[in-house]
């Protein structure tokens, strides 16, 4: 069943329209020269709610073993960090049903060699910006140094790799129509723009970045997500991006709008070329982002394409010449609306399943003009029901009979064999964007957190934290340690202000409230990743926001308990250099742990940082296993630290 807040009575209402935006003191026109203010829907109503949801979250956690007696507490202030992503009109103030409102990823890596893993925000309007990880939890702004603010372009995703085998994490940018670009690691934190030698320069409306060795020749290649033509020729004045079409969302219903990935093959020395054609793989989804897999265990990477508006494909890999679309062979039904995937190893078998989060299911509630209609949520159905017909019509959908609304986790039963279980295991949340993965509480079982909400002009959504009860189920615990509420009780921030006098005065809200009104907007947050920013020994989060300044949310869990832990950083010699591909295995205490080197940090994001596995109980592993993208199989006994870094060396014979 389809959870709205975990529980149906708690289902806070959307708010599709602005003019369902309720006023602080009543809609009663203001006098001249004063400015009136507005809330986003419900606005009322959200701490009560949440303060509801806390309780019973807090209860509901008692019934559950997995550790959840430590908090995350934002640090944002404490950690320096003065980063505030702003996006275009057509996703704030003037909002419309188009694809910008996705917003923008946030990437992770040792820029510059030093041990400390650095972060990178990524901005729609303005300076993406850089940020030098100086230890205990605090940074510094070296975005104008390290010459990676790319000013004047609408920026979506970042991705960190080291494309020329060299040591140091290079970075990928892709942007709406201002052209792609790729920046070498120079050394020390200074990268260089070398997108016009490299081929890597496509324009259009690209999205997720996929970084990963097809070919296994140890250089790694990549795949760009390209999600459809959803603006006009107009340029804006202010921001200068281009103007939404007027029916951007339903954009996959044109076939004269598609546009497809494409896949550029690393020649070397900083060189790509487009291969799209010739390996078979072109996707014309209406794509938002990617991930490698290798579900036949061949060796070579296989990839899997969400698409946001239709059908998922996952593509195999065919000894790293072409692909195959073998979608119906390995999931006949696919998640509709998806936005964020990862493969990870939920139940510890040894075997990836695949955790897909759907944003678009969530956006067919029928609502009311005051947003107040399902304050009880009326169309709960089964997740493969095409229930959302009340807003998605069949035309819109392009048929649903293989399809699932809603998030959808697949568990891997082997031989080729996936099962859908979402409901059945509590992975079910509300409005989600992407999720990263981390065993949050050290237990040995790896855990997701789920960014979620749309922003202005809609209601307070929030981001959701699944711990692992052992693999058998996720229970909700945002609440439990600290994630919900935000920090303050924050819930909303001024968004814009209107003023008659101007252009504005065609905006709905002017006409009702003005002739100036200060208009609040809902926070939400859009891309995460999961890492030890501060070298405690426990993981995490970092927040990219819409509209707001990040969340850099520490976990206290290292000052609650004893933790026991390994982190394993691959050197690729043969491979490539960050070991990308590479499965690695952890044998602690009678049992195994698997991770897939896949470099998927989060929505629209990848990140080089260290592997992280929690041990429990076990004080240390017994021994590490790794099967490198070369072929090769490395095993590890001697000389594993305890609670802290193995750097892996890829052996050349």
């Amino acid at each position: 069943m389809k959870r709205l807040f975990s529980s149906a009575t708690l289902a806070l209402a959307l708010g599709l329209v602005p003019n369902a935006f309720s006023q602080a003191a009543g809609p009663v026109a203001p006098p001249p020269n004063k400015t009136n203010i507005v809330h986003h829907p419900l606005a009322e109503d959200i701490p009560r709610m949440l303060a509801e949801r806390a309780r019973q979250d807090i209860e509901t956690a008692k019934r559950f073993g997995a550790f959840h007696g430590f908090q995350f507490t934002d640090r944002t202030a404490e950690s320096k960090i003065t980063f505030e992503q702003s996006s275009v009109e057509d996703s704030l103030k003037w909002w419309k049903g188009v694809h910008y409102d996705h917003g923008s990823g946030v990437a992770v890596a040792d820029v510059d060699g030093d041990g400390r893993l650095d972060i990178y925000f990524v901005n729609q309007l303005g300076s993406n910006q850089l940020w030098r990880n100086l230890g205990r939890g605090q940074f510094e702004d070296i975005t104008a140094r390290a010459g990676v603010a790319l000013e004047g372009r609408i920026h979506v995703t970042a991705s960190f790799a080291d494309i020329d085998n060299d040591g140091d994490p290079d970075l990928f940018v892709t942007t709406v129509r201002g052209g792609n670009v790729l920046f070498e690691n120079l050394g020390g934190g200074r990268f260089r723009d070398t997108t016009e030698q490299s081929g890597l320069g496509y324009v259009g409306h690209s999205s997720g970045a996929v970084f990963f060795d097809f070919d296994r020749d140890g250089l790694l290649d990549l795949f760009v997500c390209n999600v459809g033509v959803y603006t006009t020729d107009e340029k804006k004045k202010k921001g200068g991006f281009y103007a939404s079409v007027t029916n951007a969302f339903g954009g996959h219903m044109y076939p004269e709008r598609t546009e497809f990935s494409i896949l550029y093959r690393n020649l070397g020395q900083r060189k790509f070329r487009d291969v799209s054609r010739e390996t078979g793989l072109r996707d014309g989804s209406w794509s938002g982002d990617a991930s490698i897999t290798d579900l036949n265990r061949d060796g070579f990477p296989d990839l899997y394409v969400l698409n946001m508006q239709g059908d998922n494909h996952f593509y195999e890999n065919l000894s790293g010449k072409r692909f195959a679309d073998k979608t119906a062979s390995y999931f006949p039904k696919t998640a509709w609306g998806a936005m964020g995937i990862k493969f990870f190893d939920f139940n510890r078998d040894g075997l990836l399943d695949l955790f897909i989060t759907d944003m678009h299911s969530d956006m067919a509630e029928t609502q009311s003009r005051d947003g107040r209609t399902n304050m009880r949520s009326t169309f709960e159905k089964a997740k493969s029901d095409p229930w959302c017909t009340t807003y998605f019509d069949e035309a819109f959908l392009q048929g649903a009979s293989n399809n699932v609304f809603g998030n959808a986790l697949y568990i891997n039963k082997g031989s080729g064999a996936f099962e859908e279980v979402s409901g059945k295991v509590g992975a079910e949340t509300y409005w989600p964007w992407g999720l990263s993965v981390g065993d949050l509480n050290a237990d040995g079982y790896e855990d997701a957190f789920i960014t979620a909400g749309m922003g202005y002009p809609f209601r307070y959504g929030i981001n959701s934290l699944l711990l692992n009860e052992r693999g058998q189920r996720f229970f909700d615990a945002e609440f439990v340690v600290g994630v919900e509420p935000r920090a303050g009780g924050r819930f909303e921030k001024p968004m814009f202000t209107l003023d008659v006098a101007t252009e504005d005065a065609a905006h709905e809200l002017a006409l009702l409230y003005g002739p100036k009104v200060l208009v609040y907007g809902a926070l939400s947050s859009r891309s995460s990743a999961i890492f030890d920013l501060d070298d405690d020994g426990d993981l995490d989060i970092v927040t990219n926001e819409m509209n707001d300044r990040p969340m850099v949310l520490v976990s206290t869990l290292s000052t609650r308990k004893p933790i026991h832990f390994l982190k394993v950083k691959l050197v690729g010699t043969v491979s490539n250099r960050d070991g990308l591909g590479a499965t690695v295995k952890v044998n602690a205490g009678g049992t195994t742990l698997t991770q897939l080197n896949d470099g998927k940090s989060g929505y629209l994001a990848q990140s080089v940082f260290p592997l992280y596995f929690g041990l429990g109980d076990v004080a240390a592993a017994s021994s590490v296993e790794i099967h490198w993208p070369s072929g090769r199989t490395q095993i590890i006994s001697d000389a594993i630290p305890r609670n802290g870094i193995l750097t892996a060396r890829e052996p050349k014979e």
